[in-house]
């Protein structure tokens, strides 16, 4: 019995580290930490294999890199070091009624706003960020860092105006930049009827699982995107839904839930 429980918390153990690396590479993805990480993978390749073969210099210099870039890559990576610190603040674990509220205002804001911008069809892209970063795309706009209020939306899409051209990215329920730069898809079965704004709205939805939201300038159509699938001229009640379900948990945080899990094993046990 006391053997099965051991090895029963060993295999949480290797769970509980692989689920974390997963979430670190969920959070880094899409930012140029993934280009470093590249990079430490090469260097350390090159260690293993001046080990193997006795290159004592080419060791030596490996080993000097590597004592000196634990300093380097606290500096290099203090960003995504600080977003992380932030993500795990307000992940749902320590999340408290306020962070459910936060979100639904956030749906409340966009549908004013995609209302207003529809029934005079302004054309809008708003990208909002999910579990894949989105830094390459935030780099590429112009910093806003502000709350989200309908108003603001509305005002930096209207028509010549310095903002309008390019996708609002909003970030931690944050506009985080105005006029960024999305990839464009080269899927061919997007209907040919549809402009630049939606084929930014598909390719962003091919290479992260970021939520975008479009706003027809010709038709005031209001489509959605999300993991490459394009959901045309959807009614308010449709896209109102569809915002809730995404961006509003309802479900318990899988944390807890797997907390709960091996605490029922432990007691079985």
């Amino acid at each position: 019995m006391f053997l099965r429980e051991i090895n029963l918390m060993r295999v949480i153990d290797v769970l509980i580290v692989w689920w974390i690396l997963y979430r670190l590479l969920l959070l880094i993805k899409g930012t140029k930490a993934v280009t470093i990480l590249r990079g430490i993978a090469i260097l350390i390749a090159v260690k293993l294999v001046s080990w193997y073969f006795g290159l004592s210099t080419i060791s030596w210099l490996t080993d000097q890199i590597i004592n000196w870039g634990v300093v380097a890559l606290v500096i290099i990576f203090q960003p995504e070091i600080r977003r992380g610190l932030e993500h795990l603040g307000r992940s749902s674990l320590f999340k408290k009624q306020y962070a459910f509220e936060a979100e639904n205002r956030l749906v409340d804001e966009l549908d004013n706003a995609i209302q207003y911008m529809s029934k005079r069809h302004i054309g809008a892209l708003i990208t909002i960020q999910q579990e894949t970063g989105l830094e390459e795309y935030i780099e590429t706009g112009i910093p806003i860092d502000a709350l989200i209020t309908s108003q603001l939306l509305i005002n930096t899409f209207i028509p010549n105006t310095p903002l309008h051209d390019g996708a609002v990215i909003i970030r931690d329920n944050r506009l985080a930049v105005a006029a960024a730069y999305l990839p464009l898809s080269e899927n061919p079965t997007i209907p040919k009827e549809l402009g630049t704004r939606h084929r930014a709205a598909v390719g962003i939805s091919e290479v992260t699982d970021a939520l975008t939201i479009v706003v027809s300038e010709e038709t005031g159509g209001v489509t959605i995107t999300r993991n490459s699938e394009l959901m045309k001229e959807l009614t308010r009640e449709d896209y109102r839904n569809y915002l809730v379900k995404q961006l509003v948990p309802t479900e318990p945080d899988d944390t807890k839930t797997i907390i709960r899990r091996i605490r029922r094993l432990i007691r079985r046990k």
